[in-house]
């Protein structure tokens, strides 16, 4: 089995960042990881090699209330730079790689002309609970990433508060990707959903993706 950490450190590797978020713990191999000893973590993992995604699987870590990340990766290359990206479950950042590379990309140079340069994200892993509700959030299990715009290569930077609704282009763009992540994604999030979603899309993988389903918004 090819050797799953990667020295590169993130900062270095993933270039035109707007942010990185600093770990004060080295990472491990996976094989000093109980997370990936059961087969579908482990098949998960693998999948991630084939395709070529530069990652550190990360130790398994509880954060109390019931928030940790378990089966988690750091990315640190996967041919797009993106900011902010903290502990993922290697599910998210396998669907997340899948569809920066094979919809968000395609869509980018289809509707805006130019090849994608940058994703911006808020982040990953919070200890958080659901808005309104006592449930805690797929990000409170590094199970979620929250997405607030895109940046092409010839400067172009289209965020979802403004592009949904704005630009014909854009719109085209971004309800393009958000349609094609419903196929995904556990729960996909937009504009369409609420207020609190009018500038970015959520992204997880809950376990409705599990059973062949997902919630689309």
């Amino acid at each position: 089995m090819a050797k799953l950490l990667k020295t590169i450190p993130i900062c270095a590797a993933v270039l035109g960042l707007s942010a990185c978020i600093p770990f004060s713990e080295a990472p491990k191999s996976s094989r000093s990881n109980s997370a990936f000893s059961s087969p579908d973590a482990r098949l998960c993992l693998s999948n991630l090699e084939r395709a070529k995604i530069s990652f550190a699987a990360l130790p398994d870590t509880q954060y109390g209330g019931g928030c940790q990340a378990v089966n988690s990766v750091r990315l640190i290359d996967f041919g797009t730079p993106t900011s902010n990206l903290g502990p993922m479950t290697c599910n998210l950042a396998s669907g997340f790689t899948g569809w920066a590379r094979d919809v968000v990309r395609p869509a980018a140079r289809k509707y805006l002309g130019s090849d994608l340069a940058r994703i911006e994200t808020s982040g990953t892993y919070s200890c958080r609970r659901v808005s309104g509700s006592g449930n805690l959030s797929q990000h409170a299990s590094a199970n979620a990433v929250d997405v607030f715009a895109f940046v092409t290569k010839d400067g172009r930077r289209v965020t979802v508060l403004n592009g949904w609704n704005g630009d014909s282009r854009e719109s085209k763009f971004l309800r393009q990707i958000h349609a094609d992540a419903c196929g995904r994604f556990g729960t996909v999030l937009g504009p369409q959903y609420n207020q609190q979603h009018r500038n970015h899309f959520h992204l997880d993988m809950s376990p409705s993706r599990l059973n062949g389903n997902s919630y689309c918004r």
